[in-house]
């Protein structure tokens, strides 16, 4: 027993500093909000344009005007204004840590690149992809800066903002550099493009209009959504294409249209669902206010499971069975097989972070398996799967209170990290992709696998164990605080606490562990369709 202890206490101190270090490395990470917000503000330009005279009175014209507000293009120029202050000021950041990164150690016959120590190469490999993304999102951003601008009629000022980037990016043109990693959807992917694209532009706005060749191509490959539509216009007025321009409108007609239905799903349900949420969540706290124990939420709250095992169970569990077998041990099996699945598709990447993730769950049901094999038959109420009970509307209960008590700790979190700490990389991918397929399977992934695994984990077993050492509440907390950190983000500790802490009422109240794997799928995959449909308008 001493030697297992042992053991146990060496892979403690192991996953503890690679815990650590995880949570240390997304610290100076940016988050995705600025660029839900930038595609959000995508979808608001696209409905803008255009508006024909047969529709001014319709129904459509009263909703775009509700949805969009009394000046759209004003709203997008401020928004792409702050992103790009935020996105500035996170690139002078991580230059700052690059720049205070170990110095290289000069070899013993010294060659034209110096070697540097593994913390250097370390650092450096881990910092310049990130660079890298921060300069062409600022490319992005100025272009769409421009382009607002010109249409607002202020062409000196987007002019002046499209000579900017150029200017910035002379020492890059004239240097032998290897082309800049692009952000997703960025509108070019090297600094030559990023010029070309520029220029083209300056010469459209310009007085008199200074038509490059390949204009139309440009603009056609390097820019998109509403920025497209706007410079092709642009260069069809010039050139008075009248069949190019008339059928451009049409297109874009339609896409205003279907755009305006996406921006109308994507800022309303949420809105309506926190509102009847926040209706519940007061009526509960009423009740509980009023009939005391007899409450909902005083339902089995102060009822502890009947728990077999002790501490050294649930640490093994924990420990062996999620975070060593999950974290390291999965890791290097998918590396042994030697293949680089950043190099195929988006359908085989969407396949590998499955394979992955069922990986990891399996393992980790393995282990707690093996765990609690000494202790079976277990006792009543563990694991419990009621097919016929009311765990639907616990579940979908559970996600509607969850709605505004996760946007009030979301405003809060954003205040404190100030777009750092890093976010899931799965939302940057599901928000970028197109593949169907590939949707489909990141969407069983994150809506049927992972809430399966983690409820049974951290709710049917977890919570329950803690409480033959602290009251019920003290076990939504502590098991609800391990969850959020077993993500590996810290600016979703916050968040993902709270929802924990949902799931665990939910759970604790209704003793059905379906009820929390619903809240949990509802929540992932409606977070999902939302990026997605961001994601489809751009």
């Amino acid at each position: 027993m001493t030697i297992k202890r042992l053991i146990l206490g060496v892979l403690t101190l192991f996953v503890v500093i690679l815990v650590a270090s995880s949570l240390l490395k997304s610290f100076g990470e940016p988050q995705i909000t600025n660029r839900l917000e930038l595609y959000q503000t995508n979808l608001l330009l696209s409905a803008t344009e255009p508006v024909t005279s047969g529709d001014a009175n319709s129904e459509v014209s009263a909703l775009r005007k509700t949805v969009l507000g009394a000046d759209p293009l004003k709203t997008a120029l401020e928004q792409y204004q702050t992103v790009r202050q935020t996105a500035e000021s996170d690139l002078e950041r991580l230059r700052s840590r690059l720049d205070q990164a170990p110095v290289t150690i000069a070899p013993v016959n010294p060659s034209p690149r110096p070697i540097p120590t593994r913390t250097t190469a370390s650092t450096a490999e881990r910092l310049q992809p990130l660079i890298q993304q921060q300069e062409a999102l600022i490319d992005q951003l100025d272009l769409g800066i421009g382009t607002i601008q010109a249409q607002q009629g202020n062409t000196e000022a987007a002019v002046k903002t499209w000579t900017g980037l150029i200017q910035r990016h002379d020492d890059a043109l004239t240097a032998e550099a290897s082309p800049a990693a692009a952000a997703p959807n960025s509108p070019a992917s090297n600094p030559l493009q990023v010029v070309t694209t520029a220029q083209t532009l300056v010469g459209i706005w310009s007085e008199p209009a200074r038509i490059l060749p390949n204009a139309e191509p440009q603009l056609q490959q390097h820019l998109q959504g509403w920025f497209r539509y706007v410079s092709l216009t642009r260069l069809y007025q010039l050139q008075q294409r009248t069949d190019q321009l008339n059928a451009l409108q049409i297109d874009a007609q339609q896409t205003a249209e279907n755009t305006l239905l996406k921006l109308a799903l994507v800022g309303t349900v949420p809105v309506l669902g926190s509102l009847i949420g926040a209706g519940l969540l007061i009526s509960l706290l009423v009740q509980r206010g009023l009939k005391g124990k007899q409450s909902i939420l005083a339902l089995n709250g102060d009822t502890a499971w009947e728990t077999p095992w002790d501490w050294e169970t649930i640490w093994q569990v924990l420990i062996v069975g999620f975070f060593f077998a999950g974290q390291v041990v999965a890791p290097l099996l998918v590396s042994a097989l030697g293949f680089s699945f950043n190099a195929f598709g988006t359908r085989a990447k969407a396949v590998y972070a499955l394979s992955y993730y069922l990986l990891m769950a399996g393992s980790g049901l393995a282990v707690l398996y093996w765990s609690l094999k000494p202790f079976f038959p277990l006792p009543e109420g563990w694991f419990r799967l009621k097919w016929l009970s009311k765990w639907p509307l616990w579940g979908i209960g559970g996600y509607m209170t969850a709605l505004p008590l996760m946007i009030g700790v979301s405003l809060l979190n954003q205040q404190i990290w100030q777009g750092q700490g890093g976010s899931n990389p799965l939302l940057q991918i599901v928000l970028d992709e197109g593949d169907p397929v590939s949707l489909g399977i990141f969407l069983f992934t994150a809506a049927v696998a992972a809430p399966i695994f983690e409820e049974t984990l951290f709710r049917g077993f977890l919570l329950p164990s803690l409480t033959r050492y602290v009251p019920v509440s003290g076990a939504i907390a502590l098991s609800s605080l391990l969850f959020a950190v077993a993500h590996l983000s810290v600016s979703e500790v916050l968040p993902l606490t709270m929802l924990g802490a949902v799931l665990g009422v939910v759970y604790t109240r209704s003793r059905n562990l379906l009820a929390p794997m619903l809240l949990h799928s509802l929540w992932n995959s409606i977070t999902m369709i939302g990026l997605f449909t961001l994601g489809s308008g751009n």
